[in-house]
């Protein structure tokens, strides 16, 4: 695989953003590497999955210049939030525990992809941001899911004003599990794995099962409803100048 990487040893699935000199970025090869890497996850029958990054970015999220080079940038973007959405999807549903290794700024929809994880992770440095609307388009990757981990208007927030996330503020909203310095990030997550690889896997699935079904017993539908909002923005004229002017790095003009 050219974008992902994928290891498996002793019941721990390591899966790792592999084009980190790009940022990682989110477009239909990596997605189809992702899920090609969490499906052998599942086959492997690993009691852990790492989804972990290289580079200064976990993710930059969508290539929007993919976005601008399409013919029919609709069916483009549902193509490609329906196969991420695949990912998120078997990721939450997984019997795995989930760790996710965020070292650097996780933005639009690597922001959700790292919020993914069971467990979370964090460099100091790292930081969140969806920043959808300033390209004139809405949050998908699994983004309206994080209202159950930070709050409705602490998300409103990120979403609408395009804030930014530190890590402590996400530890402090409960989001991150662990904040420590860059250079102890890699052995911070060995020790957590460690301990969730020692730990009872079926409790753990168990434990994974019941308290993520209360708070969403289907994610499905709400990545669904996120597919056909940006899906039906990335069309309209606020969609096609915001991707515009991201590519031509100009201030968009939007029209409403």
């Amino acid at each position: 695989m050219t974008f992902v990487r994928y290891e498996h040893a002793d019941g721990v699935a390591r899966i790792t953003l592999a084009d980190g000199g790009n940022g990682n970025p989110v477009h239909l090869d990596s997605v189809a590497e992702l899920h090609a890497a969490v499906r052998s996850a599942h086959r492997d029958g690993a009691r852990v999955v790492v989804l972990a990054a290289e580079g200064r970015f976990f993710s930059v999220g969508g290539d929007l210049g993919a976005f601008a080079g399409a013919d029919d940038v609709q069916a483009f973007i549902d193509d490609l939030a329906e196969a991420l959405h695949r990912v998120v999807s078997e990721l939450v549903r997984s019997e795995a525990i989930v760790v996710t290794v965020v070292q650097g700024t996780a933005a639009g929809a690597g922001f959700p992809l790292a919020a993914v994880g069971d467990i979370v992770l964090a460099a100091d440095s790292a930081k969140f941001s969806l920043a959808y609307t300033k390209v004139g388009l809405s949050p998908d990757g699994g983004s309206s899911l994080l209202v159950h981990s930070l709050g409705l208007h602490r998300t409103l927030r990120l979403a609408i004003l395009g804030d930014l996330l530190t890590a402590q503020e996400a530890y402090d909203a409960g989001l991150v599990a662990r904040v420590v310095p860059a250079d102890e990030l890699a052995a911070t997550a060995e020790q957590v794995v460690a301990t969730l690889a020692a730990g009872s896997a079926s409790a753990n699935a168990a434990a994974k099962r019941l308290l993520r079904e209360v708070v969403a017993p289907a994610p499905e539908t709400a990545l669904r409803k996120e597919s056909l909002s940006i899906r039906a923005l990335a069309g309209s004229p606020d969609g096609r100048e915001g991707v515009a002017a991201f590519v031509e790095k100009r201030a968009p003009k939007f029209g409403g």
